[in-house]
């Protein structure tokens, strides 16, 4: 039986739990619709809901709510979400297992995803600097908890970690940053020192960037860069860590987020575990 066919059947046995064959479903339409309103392709969530109440046999209603869901999932997830379906929670884990199914149908979409050059003909604008999370005047969200469970269960922070093409974006949209505060503040002698480290030595260092104060002291950024929101987990090494230890007056951690549409930023400084919890995710096993 085809995929259109088993869903009809599925559709005529009447609604209740969505299947994991019906969640594919809507999750491929929403994926469809977010790459063509981030590639900026026209799409009409009119015409899709008509598609998927015709497979499905749900409501329009039903089928907007779920794509709500989906939203709030893939937050979860450290991915952008589908403008007009604002994240509605306490979704089911299997809604999450068919956004983790799609994904690895399609490995290349998440890799590719605001990783376009910085050094085109135009120079990228500077990046928005804000308050790190954890300094903010109002309490975590209530959806926390659940978001949490999704990025441990499907290890959102280490698939931004392998995304290298991500990482190294946000590295040069940092190295552009840097050096155009330098030169705004009239020190062109030090923007022409700032150095990719990561590039041009490659890691190991414990930071990506090396820059400069205004006033001329150090500024040793480690970049960490997410397409999902501002509390979206992330890897940190133990190198990273010690260089943090040891150089505190001049290391910082540059957190980058939203970056496929709206990259935005915020700095954390030493000690980190003021402002996360540190996680031992892997350990090295010596024989007795």
């Amino acid at each position: 039986m085809t995929d259109t066919g088993a869903l009809r059947s599925l559709a005529s046995m009447g609604v209740g739990d969505w299947t994991d064959t019906e969640n594919d479903a809507i999750v491929a339409a929403y994926f469809s619709m977010l790459s063509d309103e981030l590639s900026g392709r026209p799409h009409n969530k009119a015409v899709q809901n008509r598609v998927l109440q015709e497979t499905l046999g749900r409501s329009r209603g039903s089928i907007e709510f779920k794509h709500c869901n989906i939203s709030a999932a893939a937050k979860g997830f450290g991915l952008p979400i589908l403008s007009g379906y604002q994240p509605r929670f306490n979704f089911q884990m299997s809604l999450a297992e068919a956004i983790s199914r799609w994904l690895a149908r399609h490995s290349q979409w998440d890799s590719a995803l605001g990783t376009h050059p910085a050094s085109g003909v135009a120079e990228p604008p500077a990046l928005f600097v804000g308050v790190a999370p954890t300094l903010h005047n109002a309490p975590p969200p209530v959806e926390l908890t659940q978001m949490q469970a999704v990025a441990r269960r499907f290890d959102v922070a280490g698939r931004d970690e392998r995304n290298r093409a991500l990482g190294r974006a946000g590295e040069e949209r940092v190295l552009h940053h840097e050096r155009m505060q330098l030169q705004q503040s009239g020190r062109q002698d030090l923007a022409r020192q700032v150095r990719w480290v990561a590039e041009e030595d490659g890691d190991g260092a414990g930071y990506d960037i090396a820059s400069f104060t205004p006033d001329g002291r150090v500024r040793l950024i480690e970049v960490k860069t997410t397409n999902g929101w501002e509390r979206t987990p992330f890897h940190i090494s133990r190198n990273e860590l010690e260089v943090a230890e040891s150089r505190r007056e001049a290391w910082c951690l540059l957190r980058l987020y939203d970056f496929s549409r709206h990259p935005r930023a915020f700095e954390l400084r030493p000690p980190l575990d003021t402002h996360v919890s540190l996680i031992a995710t892997s350990y090295q096993a010596n024989f007795h």
